[in-house]
């Protein structure tokens, strides 16, 4: 990869500045924060941090720009978001090779990454001729009823290192076009990769008239992110991370009566019963369990086979693990790229020790690499191992390419060790049977927010609403009506007769 003519073709310098107000760039008084691949552990560049001087300049503005940008017309808002979409299509080779190299999840899903971005504009876009509300019938004579929707003010988004870009357009694109402003803190963890979709937004905003602080960028560490959740000009934060920071998030909103949508933590399951494809099912579980090297909320971590078929399955996972190509994620031919950095890498150690400390049985080796390729430290080798449904470290969530293997004997049982685990994101059923399908989905089944038959648990369309329940934080993003999150419902009773009836008979005679 030619390193320096993608990052000049996304206007990233050896040195950026980190706060945003659209199209303008603030000189940050921060420190710089440091951009290593976990590729091959290279610095790739700085960017200046936001302070707590540059937050407030930021939110000022977007306050400002929030009382024009609720006025527009919602289907011009959504204009501005297609354009959005299409620049992101003429920079889709860049940006996406760019996430693959900062975070370090493979090319084509980097690439992925970037398309899901232009699919939540193209949403976006027919949901800005629609954000419907409904009428009713009033029981007072010469009355109607109808509700509408209304913007929200300013939408805070904190986002995590895994999806450095996806997640932050799932929001942004629905906020915009519902007419909510957007203030935006990324992972400090993959900061070039925002800084990129600012430059971004910020030529088709300039070139539409957009008001500056319609699309707001603060990158920093946790001080940032509190001072987002502390702010009562917030109405409402998206927060997508792990349980222990969603917390912490959701009790500062909820201190001041605010708003909180939260996407945390996954423990994934798939159960294969007696009556499974076997070959779907290993493309399933072995994708989604080793790719973006087990990063994903929706990575597959456990494997509840029934006993008929747990031997036939357990050997052909251990040869398919042996065919798994690890390195450079750039090169195609690659299926495991690295983890973040060397502390997911001492996660990863842990948890393997844990395990086996517990009881479990190891099916595929796993490890750190070192060598040519691996100088990063960050490259480890993707684990399979046989556990008990109960073991603590199981119903933990381990962002590493950790499988649990658990067998079972009937259908019933098979939910129950799903549903066990605090966590509640993502969950599929392997069978070719219909009524074990259906009671899968039933609300005897899953207790999860995305419950899917004969796919893996990894791979949701921008289409359904995305979310958990439990320890995932029961929010809901990108489609069906998550739009909702971001606006106010308000109903309205309109009397066009020539009385004033009260409602349930009341009378009040003057």
């Amino acid at each position: 990869m030619n390193t320096k003519k993608i990052l000049a073709a996304l206007g990233i310098d050896k040195v950026n500045e980190g706060t945003s107000t659209g199209s303008k760039w603030l000189k940050s008084t921060g420190a710089n924060l440091d951009s290593f691949s976990p590729v091959d552990g290279k610095l790739i560049a700085s960017v200046k941090q936001t302070s707590a001087k540059d937050y407030e300049k930021v939110v000022a503005k977007a306050q400002d720009a929030f009382q024009e940008w609720r006025m527009i017309p919602a289907p011009k808002r959504g204009e501005i978001v297609r354009q959005f979409g299409d620049a992101l299509r003429k920079q889709k080779d860049n940006l996406g090779a760019l996430v693959s190299y900062e975070m370090g999840k493979s090319l084509q899903e980097g690439l992925g990454e970037v398309q899901e971005m232009i699919d939540i504009c193209d949403f976006a876009v027919g949901l800005s001729r629609q954000l419907y509300g409904m009428t009713t019938h009033s029981e007072r004579p010469g009355h109607r009823m109808y509700e509408q929707w209304h913007p929200l003010g300013i939408c805070g988004i904190i986002s995590a290192f895994n999806f450095p870009v996806a997640v932050w357009s799932w929001n942004t694109a629905l906020a915009w076009v519902c007419g909510d402003v957007c203030i935006w803190k990324p992972s400090e963890k993959t900061p070039l990769t925002a800084v990129a979709c600012q430059k971004i937004i910020a030529q088709v905003f300039k070139a539409n008239g957009v008001p500056e602080g319609v699309s707001g960028l603060v990158i920093g560490g946790r001080e940032i992110g509190e001072l987002m959740s502390h702010d009562e000009r917030v109405p409402i934060v998206s927060a997508t991370g792990s349980t222990r920071m969603g917390k912490e998030v959701a009790k500062a909103v909820a201190g001041r009566l605010g708003r909180s949508l939260l996407e945390l933590g996954g423990n994934n399951a798939i159960i294969v019963t007696e009556n499974a494809d076997l070959e779907m099912t290993l493309i399933g579980a072995i994708f989604g369990a080793v790719g973006t090297a087990g990063q994903r909320c929706t990575t597959t971590r456990r494997l509840i086979i029934h006993e008929s078929k747990y031997e036939e399955l357990k050997k052909k996972i251990v040869n398919a693990y042996k065919q798994l190509k690890i390195g450079d994620p750039l090169d195609t031919k690659n299926h495991v790229g690295p983890l973040i950095d060397k502390d997911a890498v001492a996660l990863y150690e842990a948890a393997i020790k844990a395990a086996e400390l517990e009881g479990g049985k190891i099916v595929v080796k796993g490890g750190v690499l070192s060598g040519k390729g691996y100088e990063s430290g960050c490259y480890v080798k993707p684990c399979v191992i046989e556990a008990e449904h109960n073991f603590e470290v199981v119903h933990t969530e381990t962002f590493a390419p950790i499988l649990y293997l658990i067998k079972y004997s009937t259908l019933d049982e098979a939910i129950a060790i799903q549903n066990e685990v605090p966590q509640g994101l993502s969950s599929a059923i392997m069978t070719t049977n219909l009524r074990e399908a259906e009671l899968f989905l039933s609300a005897a089944g899953s207790d999860c927010g995305i419950a899917n038959v004969n796919i893996g648990t990894s791979g949701a369309e921008i289409g359904g609403a995305f979310g958990g329940e439990k320890e995932t934080g029961g929010g809901r993003e990108s489609g069906s009506d998550a739009w909702r999150a971001y606006m106010r419902r308000q109903t309205n009773t309109i009397n066009y007769s020539t009385s004033l009836p009260l409602a349930q008979g009341i009378k009040f005679d003057l």
